[in-house]
């Protein structure tokens, strides 16, 4: 489970509640309960993502929101351990050896790259394979991104358009200066909703998301380098420089121990 995203809403919560508590006391959490206000926000926001987005798209919006909290993070370096473990079993044993470790792999990506390597397909038929599963994979986080950023896009924007009734409401009761007050809190309450959903929400989601799917895609690629140089009988050494450049010094794999033990 990712507990920044969960601890950073939390703060943002709290920090607004405090605001809240500090100027108006409990009591003022009232004044910012409006449901005719909730239901032109969320009910417009939803809506204009429906329009957005195709249906079954749009169905998959809680597995998305799901994937900003519960995800399970694999490490380059990791990987790149697990590779040059390959590349030592396949130089040693030859390559058809890692058949059998294809069998434990979890990952289905790696697991179909050893298994084309395995086969002998030639070097360009598997990155041309590979990089295309890469392509549908970030197609797929850009449209779970999509949901989000309308939803960032869309919410003040209703939020606005609930004020504009708000007030269009407030100046028809002009005559009755008791109510202008009450009225015009009512209609800002709309923006606040708008804008809450947008920037504490909707927006810092989809950037999880963005930079989550950063971190798979290079994790995919450092895959499919090491499968080519393990299919051309690098040696374990190489592949780990190989890899290594694909990261910043601070997390860089060092198998050299590992090595030293095999």
């Amino acid at each position: 489970m990712d507990i920044a995203s969960l601890i950073g809403i939390l703060i943002g919560i709290s920090v607004l509640a405090l605001g809240v508590v500090s100027s108006a006391g409990m009591a003022g959490f009232v004044m910012f309960i409006d449901i005719p206000s909730m239901f032109i926000v969320f009910g417009g926001t939803i809506a204009a993502v429906m329009i957005v987005c195709p249906l079954e798209q749009f169905l998959n919006t809680v597995k998305v929101l799901m994937k900003v909290f519960l995800h399970k993070q694999i490490k380059s370096n990791e990987i790149i351990q697990k590779m040059v473990h390959f590349a030592t079993r396949a130089r040693r044993e030859g390559i058809l050896t890692l058949e059998e470790e294809a069998e434990s792999i979890d990952d289905n990506f790696l697991k179909q790259g050893i298994q084309l390597a395995v086969d002998g397909t030639s070097p360009e038929a598997i990155r041309e394979i590979l990089e295309n599963e890469i392509f549908a994979i970030e197609q797929r986080h850009i449209d779970g991104q999509n949901i989000l950023k309308s939803g960032g896009t869309y919410a003040p924007a209703f939020g606005m358009i609930g004020t504009l009734l708000g007030l269009i409401l407030m100046l028809a009761s002009i005559d009755n200066p008791d109510t202008i007050g009450p009225k015009m809190a009512v209609a800002l309450i709309t923006t606040l909703y708008g804008a809450l959903i947008a920037n504490l929400f909707c927006l810092p989601m989809a950037d999880k998301l963005k930079t989550r799917s950063k971190d798979e895609v290079l994790v995919k690629q450092l895959m499919v380098e090491g499968i080519l140089s393990i299919q051309s009988g690098d040696n374990p050494r190489l592949v780990e420089q190989k890899l290594n450049a694909f990261l910043s010094p601070q997390f860089r794999a060092n198998t050299e121990d590992n090595q030293g033990k095999e």
